[in-house]
């Protein structure tokens, strides 16, 4: 038996035989072309992206058909990497003056851009690559005349094992028998990663070497959720991971009927759990829940994917919508957290070289810098608010300056928009994301100047302990149940409700089952948690007694080490 770990990509357990997918190397050459042909070459490579663009309006029918409309987008995402003078303009230039095949024009270009992927620190963009992959491998096939790898072959419910797996396969997979796929290469931002959450097909990626490993028709145990991936498993693996498939099952029945039942702990106190919304399409799913509302609402989506930044017009009706779906509870907008190198493909100066983007232009700082930005945030924001409960979160706030600098545009903002008639509520609130510890330790201050406040736990943690953890050399020091991060919230909680302010948590923290007793029992008073982990994490919190929770924090306030707080919360998950 060999266990391998790697990173849970979408949660599930899958028990099966592999399937290996051969490592599909595609060879290009150079071919010189002689002048007169090169007009010949241009229309092959045009017609490529005809046969390119046809391919996607297939994929959008597809996804619309299978998952809805929020993500139709990722065709929109590959349309606009079509639509690229990387793609338009720079491979007929190469085609015009190289005088080279369009085959060798296109990798060329495309080799360039993974280039500066590659040296990118943020996981989510650089994850992005794998889109223009996507592109780039549909174009060099219409261009070669290649068959697209079919999954035809696989006759009998299995495990897919590939080096790499693009957004466009795993489309096919579960109309192939696929109970799930393990890969090599990839992470938990990709957009694979996320279609695999969306059709429920366990997955475990970034593996280094699986698809060498492991051979077709070895049985195998895919467990999603602890990024685990079992080869040659005994009889009793086998045997305890169909009862682990079995409870499942049954808890995932048992959640539904939480849907819209009050979060309150088993002694009576009430914690308010909202949902985070990170697009507008994924408001359904949102609604279904029954919660309390919207914690956490990323507008970053409206300014991906585009040559101009989003008018207010179009920000207003995307908010709107979202207050009217949630009436009467809140929805938390939090300004948008780009970072400095979204500028240029919005048609504005960006930052000429930025070697660690975590602690350069973004958030705030950008937006004060380009205040246009913000203010147009600002006032589709406020027009939003006449149609239901808004609150607006500002991200990467540093200092204090920063927030009366924002405060006085959002005042600003208000003003214009009543002199134009416009009909806004007496008071929307403006809260903080306390995620560096500068906002954490002058929260004192912050707090004459702030409405409430929301931990990013995923950055305060990051920023706390000095961890990149997408770097890999380094990846193991994150660690949420640090004595500095739980001592940390522990005096944010306590600073705010001095002030009679509230406190939400919006991080990953929150849709953590072992972590979620401890941010009840420090107090905080609004859980703002993923969907896909709400029902989950309200459970915990109906089963949960406040006193037992506080005893719990004042025990694992006096540990100086990780390991002994996990074990504590462990010996309390047992229970």
């Amino acid at each position: 038996m060999i266990v391998i770990k790697g990173v849970p990509a979408s949660p599930g357990i899958a028990i099966g035989t592999a399937y290996v997918l051969e490592n599909e190397e595609i060879v290009i050459n150079r071919v010189d072309v002689p002048a007169m042909k090169v007009p010949a070459e241009l229309r092959r490579f045009r017609a490529a992206l005809a046969a390119t663009h046809r391919d996607l309006d297939a994929a959008e029918s597809k996804v619309l058909k299978m998952l809805g409309k929020e993500h139709a987008r990722l065709i929109d995402t590959h349309r606009l990497i079509l639509r690229d003078p990387l793609i338009t303009k720079d491979v007929t230039k190469r085609i015009r003056t190289e005088k080279v095949n369009a085959e060798f024009a296109l990798s060329e270009s495309l080799e360039v851009v993974n280039q500066a992927f590659e040296k990118m620190q943020d996981e989510f963009f650089r994850e992005r690559r794998h889109d223009l992959f996507d592109v780039g491998k549909r174009l060099l096939s219409h261009l070669l005349r290649q068959e697209k790898k079919s999954l035809s072959g696989v006759k009998t419910p299995s495990i897919l094992v590939a080096r790499n797996l693009l957004p466009s396969d795993t489309l096919n997979l579960k109309e192939n028998n696929i109970l799930g796929f393990v890969t090599d290469l990839g992470g938990k931002t990709s957009h694979t990663a996320i279609l695999a959450q969306s059709m429920e097909i366990p997955a475990v990626v970034g593996l280094s070497d699986a698809s060498h490993r492991v051979k077709t028709g070895d049985t195998v145990i895919l467990d999603g959720d602890q990024g685990l991936v079992i080869i040659h498993p005994s009889p009793e693996a086998v045997e305890k991971y169909q009862g682990l498939r079995r409870r499942s099952m049954e808890e995932d029945t048992a959640l539904e009927r939480l849907r819209g039942a009050p979060a309150v702990t088993a002694d009576g106190h009430r914690v308010k759990m909202m949902v985070n919304l990170d697009a507008v399409e994924e408001l359904k799913a949102v609604t279904i829940l029954k919660g309390d509302g919207i914690g956490l609402f990323r507008t970053e989506y409206l300014f991906l994917n585009r040559p101009t930044a989003p008018t207010e017009e179009e920000q207003a009706r995307a908010y709107t919508m979202v207050a009217k779906a949630m009436d009467p509870h809140t929805v938390v907008i939090r300004t948008a957290d780009i970072g400095g190198d979204r500028l240029s493909q919005l048609g504005l100066e960006g930052p000429k070289n930025e070697a660690n983007p975590f602690m350069g232009l973004r958030g705030i700082r950008l937006f004060l810098r380009h205040s246009d930005l913000l203010k147009t945030q600002f006032r589709a924001i406020l027009r939003a608010s006449a149609h239901g409960k808004v609150q607006v979160l500002l991200p990467m706030v540093s200092s204090l300056r920063e927030l009366q600098s924002a405060r006085r545009i959002f005042q600003q903002a208000s003003v214009e928009l009543e002199a134009e008639g416009v009909v806004i509520p007496k008071k929307v609130p403006l809260g903080i994301m306390v995620e560096i510890p500068s906002a954490a330790i002058l929260l004192d201050a912050f707090l004459e100047e702030a409405d409430y406040v929301s931990i990013g736990t995923n950055d305060l943690i990051q920023y706390l302990l000095a961890v990149d953890r997408i770097n890999e050399e380094v990846a193991h020091l994150y660690d949420p149940y640090h004595p500095a991060v739980l001592r940390t919230l522990e005096g944010i909680v306590q600073t705010t409700h001095k002030h009679g302010k509230k406190v939400t948590v919006c991080g990953e923290m929150t849709s953590d089952p072992k972590a979620v007793p401890l941010l009840i029992g420090l107090g905080v008073d609004v859980l703002s948690v993923t969907p896909r982990m709400y029902l989950r994490v309200k459970q915990i919190l109906r089963h949960s007694r406040m006193e037992d929770l506080k005893a719990l924090v004042a025990k694992a306030m006096r540990m100086h080490d990780s390991d002994h707080i996990r074990r504590l919360l462990s010996e309390l998950e047992g229970r």
